[in-house]
Formats: structure tokens, C-alpha cells, sequence
């Protein structure tokens, strides 16, 4: 059971950053997974205020907000048409409708679960992190930085996704329905190199890279592999073999 004290809904990144450097406090998204937590937080933090639940898209670049709903981004017409339905794809199997109207992406990418679907698939694309840190100012970091990183008391602003004419394509396996991931991959492809992601190891998402496709399963094979509940660490690298291997495909069937 989580206890929440006060309720604070802030108007300024700035006001949500100084109120987020106490450790007793929290920023509230659309509590998907706060609200399955056990502890007491002073005050959660409302970012409602600050309009970062809007996907927009530019000549160079999608910008995705930290408020936007894993929905919006699921349904998005441009992302999905300039990333091959792979957004859709990575979306469709999390529990439901109504938990994707709640989730936001900012959420799914600050906290870094292994389990989660949509870091696998901006793993495979050239991503970045916006985060606010105070000082009246923001700085970008690649994904893959951002994911080695702890976490601290910034504000993540957006998710910005280069425009990059990368093609790409999105796998995962569970054992039934809606239930988190055994294994996920993403792969996409520019210029001959081929960039694959690999979650729910059951560890957080890694990104590898290859010039072929063996090479880029031999990457995949080297990674660490857990067992848990749902699967064996020895069955989780076969799926990251199988899993890869329909990726590939469907990039060599949208040609």
C-alpha cells in the first residue's frame, strides 16, 4: 500500500525539479505501477500542468512528451507510419486499453523495468532523453546513456526519435496474454548496420549492433540471461535467437 501525504501540482519544470530533490517525494504519472508500490511519499508531484502530453512531430524528429499515454503513442498515425507499426506492435499486448490511457511513456521509460516494451523499441531507434535539471535548462542524452545511468532527481521532458529512414520491426513472446514479457526485441536497419534491442532478459533492454545478421545474433547470444518465473535463462537466449530472426524478416518484407 502506498501512503501519499500532499498532493502537489506544480507549473513550472523548474518547480517540479526543486520539489523532486527531496528523496520523500515522487512524480506522478499515471500510477500504473506507484500505486502496486509499498511506501510512504511526502508529496507526489502533478506534471499535468506543464502540456508534455503531446506528440509532435517536425521535419528532423518526433518529440514525445513524458505525460503522453503509452495509447497515444500506440495509435500515433505518423509514428506508426514512419516506423513500419512497429510503435503499435510494441504497445498491443500491455494488459489493456485502459491501463494504456493511464501509463505514460514517461514512466515507462524513467523507471527502466526490464519488462517494459516501449524501451526496447526506442532502444532500437536513434533516441534521445530530454531532462530537465535545473538551472532553467535542459540537456539531451542518448537512450542507451540514460539507461546506464542511475536514477537521479531530474525531470524527464520528452523522448525525442530521430527521423532517420530506419526501418524496423518488434517482437516479444509471453506466455499468455497481457502478461509482462519473457523476452522482447527490436531490430531495425539503416545503411547496412542492423541495431537490435533485447528486453525482458528478464534485465533492462540492451542495444547491440551488427553489419549481419549473424553477427548480430552471435551479439544477442553473449548477453546475460536470467530465470525467473515465466522462463529459464537458457530458454530466454533461444528466444532472443527466434525473436531476432522474425525481426529480420519482416524488415526484409517491407522492402
Amino acid at each position: 500500500m502506498i501512503t501519499i501525504r500532499e498532493y502537489l501540482k506544480v507549473k513550472t519544470l523548474q518547480e517540479a525539479w526543486t520539489a523532486n530533490q527531496k528523496r520523500s517525494n515522487r512524480v506522478l504519472g499515471g500510477m500504473g505501477w506507484m500505486k502496486m508500490s509499498s511506501a510512504n511519499v511526502a508529496s507526489v508531484i502533478d506534471l499535468t500542468d506543464l502540456h508534455l502530453d503531446k506528440i509532435e512531430e517536425t521535419e528532423e524528429e518526433f518529440i514525445i512528451g513524458a505525460m503522453v499515454s503509452l495509447r497515444q503513442f500506440e495509435t500515433h498515425e505518423g509514428l506508426n507510419q514512419y516506423f513500419c507499426n512497429a510503435p503499435k506492435e510494441s504497445m498491443r499486448h500491455i494488459v489493456g486499453i485502459q491501463f494504456r490511457n493511464c501509463a505514460t511513456m514517461g514512466g515507462s521509460v524513467w523507471l527502466r523495468p526490464g519488462f517494459s516494451d516501449p524501451l526496447t523499441l526506442l532502444l532500437s531507434l536513434d533516441s534521445q532523453v530530454e531532462l530537465w535539471v535545473g538551472k532553467e535548462e535542459s540537456i539531451f542524452l542518448p537512450l542507451a546513456d540514460f539507461c546506464k545511468q542511475k536514477r537521479d532527481n531530474s525531470i524527464l521532458v520528452a523522448i525525442h526519435v530521430k527521423k532517420d529512414a530506419r526501418k524496423v520491426a518488434y517482437q516479444s513472446f509471453r506466455n499468455t496474454e497481457t502478461d509482462f514479457p519473457v523476452l522482447t526485441a527490436s531490430v531495425s536497419k539503416k545503411d547496412g548496420i542492423y541495431r537490435a534491442a533485447v528486453g525482458a532478459r528478464p534485465a533492462l533492454a540492451l542495444a547491440i549492433e551488427a553489419d549481419n545478421v549473424e553477427e548480430l545474433i552471435k551479439k544477442a547470444q553473449e548477453l546475460n540471461y536470467s530465470s525467473n518465473i515465466r522462463a529459464s535463462a537458457d530458454y530466454r537466449k533461444m528466444l532472443a535467437d527466434v525473436l531476432i530472426r522474425r525481426a529480420v524478416k519482416e524488415l526484409e518484407e517491407e522492402k
